[in-house]
């Protein structure tokens, strides 16, 4: 009898796993698409253009500022765990090749600085490396210094950020701001949370980088000014004075958020900052290789909504505002976009007229 129920209970066993196997694989694949999100694109800067500031986007929240004399790295994550690195949180390493790969690719010669949102894998994995590569330094928290200091960076091309100080890279000043974390971890919580407290060196789990503290980074040039935001959280205080023309958001998660909660984040950047342009970041998959550019599942945030959303909220409250989605490693002339047409009064500028 026993032997007969062992059977019975094996094989309910085999079915519910079956059954959640499935389950599992058809949310992991079903994705939103971009050719769903009707924008207009962004303006590519010629590629022999020097007298523009530019930003490329690398995937994620890694992003590329270029002004023809100074560049300036947010993040810098080009080694990609797998998927299954991160579920089982297996000890992960630098990716060499593809490191040396996007310095070359993206001519990162003129790096002044490496500057993380914060110390997650997915933003501060491969700082040391960068550095290591290079003559920039590592502006971020104390938990990204430790990410460059298992890496061997020498301690005199790292700067413990003080929040709010202004920082000048040739004709760039960067200042970073507290900010929080977007909640999207179990009953609200922030995924790796807590601070990194000795040298991490590689190999390491994912799990091993910890938040350490987010920032939102203000880049100001005299073309323009831009904020990054590299998680879906809100500013530690109001940006009322930090008049902006670009916003990068990031939006991993978001949607999951809420509408209540996406339109304060909007308000929180846009509105408060009066920008311009928004482009959304961190809405693609960061287990994919380096350079490709897949949206993230749809039950992590669908993104599809998310730009449905900002549609929404940019009629509501700024109408003035362009919406782009960036494309993979091509330079974005960030300060030379088309004023856009207002949804109210109907007429639209000369640039979109000529």
């Amino acid at each position: 009898m026993w032997k007969q129920r062992a059977q019975r209970a094996a094989i309910v066993v085999a079915a519910v796993l079956a059954v959640v196997t499935a389950i599992a694989v058809w949310l992991w694949r079903d994705r939103p698409s971009l050719e769903n999100i009707d924008w207009a694109p962004p303006v590519i800067a010629a590629a022999s253009a020097t007298d523009s500031v530019t930003a490329t986007w690398l995937g994620v929240t890694t992003l590329l500022f270029d002004d023809g004399e100074t560049q300036l790295l947010i993040d810098g994550f080009f080694s990609r765990p797998t998927l299954n690195d991160v579920i089982f949180d297996r000890s992960v390493s630098n990716d060499a090749a593809t490191i040396n790969y996007a310095l070359d690719e993206y001519r990162m010669r003129r790096l002044a600085a490496i500057i993380p949102a914060h110390s997650h894998f997915d933003h501060a994995m491969d700082v040391g490396a960068i550095a290591n590569r290079t003559s920039a330094s590592v502006l971020g928290s104390e938990s990204t210094l430790q990410i460059a200091r298992g890496a061997g960076v020498p301690d005199d091309q790292t700067s413990l950020v003080e929040p709010g100080k202004p920082y000048e890279f040739g004709r760039f000043v960067v200042t970073m701001l507290p900010s929080s974390h977007a909640s999207l971890g179990w009953r609200g919580s922030v995924v790796f949370p807590g601070n990194i407290d000795a040298p991490l060196a590689p190999p390491q789990p994912v799990s091993a980088f910890r938040e350490g503290g987010s920032y939102t980074i203000v880049i100001a040039h005299p073309q323009g000014t831009t904020v990054v935001q590299g998680s879906a959280g809100m500013p530690g205080k109001s940006l009322a004075d930090v008049p902006a023309d670009v916003i990068m958001l990031g939006v991993g998660g978001l949607e999951s958020l809420g509408f209540a909660y996406a339109e304060r984040y909007w308000q929180s950047f846009v509105t408060a900052t009066g920008a311009q342009s928004v482009y959304p970041i961190h809405f693609d998959d960061f287990t994919r290789p380096f350079g490709e550019t897949v949206v993230s599942a749809r039950f992590l945030g669908d993104f599809e909504r998310t730009a449905q959303w900002f549609e929404t909220l940019r009629d509501r409250w700024d109408t003035d505002v362009q919406l782009f989605v960036p494309e993979f490693g091509q330079p974005i002339a960030i300060y030379a976009q088309p004023v856009a047409e207002s949804a109210e009064s109907g007429v639209s500028s000369s640039a979109e007229s000529d």
